[in-house]
């Protein structure tokens, strides 16, 4: 059980952080497809009243 331990804690490691990254990069891309989006319909609204 000792020997496994060491293991064990890295392999929860290396879970945690791939999953918190892997949730960054979601929201990262949602928040930048929205601010685009957004962007977009303002930049489109201008045009379009001028």
């Amino acid at each position: 059980m000792p020997q496994m331990a060491p293991m064990w804690w890295t392999s929860l490691f290396l879970v945690f952080i791939s999953s918190y990254l892997i949730i960054n990069t979601i929201i990262y891309f949602n928040y930048n497809c929205d601010a685009k989006c957004v962007l977009i319909v303002k930049y489109t609204n201008l045009c379009w009243k001028w």
